[in-house]
């Protein structure tokens, strides 16, 4: 299950998410061409991801905005890129374009250190723009808790587009991954589930002054906790479904 749109245009266009993702391609399309070796990545990943052990030892904290332009893998940088595209454009409209930057860095900064506080003995590198996406997360479910999120849910064969609030959908992300940081070791790799919860948190409580200088609850009432744009119409979704199909009766079997 993964979301992939939302309902709600942004009403001016998104300037800092189109540069966001296209930094985010750019990199990870020059160094997978051109650090082809597992020195080299390694050479990489010392050099500007983000190391636990290295932090807390040096303090040398760059790697927390470099380690935000680097992914493990293209799915990595996909997945990524879509809930980036999906929550921020709303966001960056709410807040502006330059304030929407500075929230974006600021929400990695916090999801790095939390994940560094969680394991400061770790020498795992730790990359992604999954932290400070998660703040954008965050913010968005407090500014718009009732906005129309089309999710994709796949079981096996069977695929289909479900239209649910962004509170259900954001509420469950949340919850998977707060049961991932009691199932998982810093030090061992993996997912990072404590900068997924923690800048979540962060996004959450940044955003809060925001919404108090919107009305607070009067702007949930105002806007009906979705963004004050027109909803989009879209078409009844063309991913086939798979029923599964009915056996054949067999001339043998009982009631023939």
């Amino acid at each position: 299950m993964f979301p992939i749109r939302d309902h709600n245009p942004s009403g001016r266009r998104p300037y800092i998410v189109y540069t966001l993702m296209a930094l985010n391609i750019l990199a990870y399309a020059f160094y997978a061409t051109t650090f082809t070796t597992d020195i080299e990545l390694a050479r990489l990943y010392d050099a500007y991801a983000l190391i636990p052990a290295e932090i807390d030892a040096s303090h040398r904290l760059s790697p927390l905005v470099s380690s935000l332009f680097l992914h493990g893998s293209f799915m990595h940088l996909a997945g990524n890129m879509l809930f980036l595209w999906i929550f921020g454009d709303n966001m960056e409209d709410e807040m502006g374009h330059l304030p929407f930057l500075a929230f974006y860095i600021v929400c990695g900064i916090g999801a790095g250190l939390i994940h560094v506080v969680s394991g400061p003995g770790s020498h795992v590198p730790t990359i992604g723009a999954s932290g400070a996406i998660a703040g954008v997360m965050g913010g968005y479910l407090l500014l718009f808790p009732r906005a129309r999120i089309d999710i994709l849910l796949i079981l096996v064969i069977y695929f289909r587009i479900f239209s649910i609030p962004a509170y259900l959908m954001l509420g469950v992300w949340l919850g998977l991954q707060f049961l991932g940081t009691l199932d998982t070791d810093p030090n061992t790799g993996g997912v990072a589930y404590w900068a997924h919860t923690g800048g979540f948190a962060v996004g959450l409580l940044i955003t809060v002054p925001l919404w108090i200088k919107r009305g607070a609850r009067a702007f949930w009432g105002q806007t009906h906790g979705q963004p004050p744009h027109p909803q989009a119409n879209y078409t009844a979704s063309r991913i086939p479904q798979f029923p599964r199909k009915k056996s054949p009766r067999s001339p043998w079997s009982k009631g023939n």
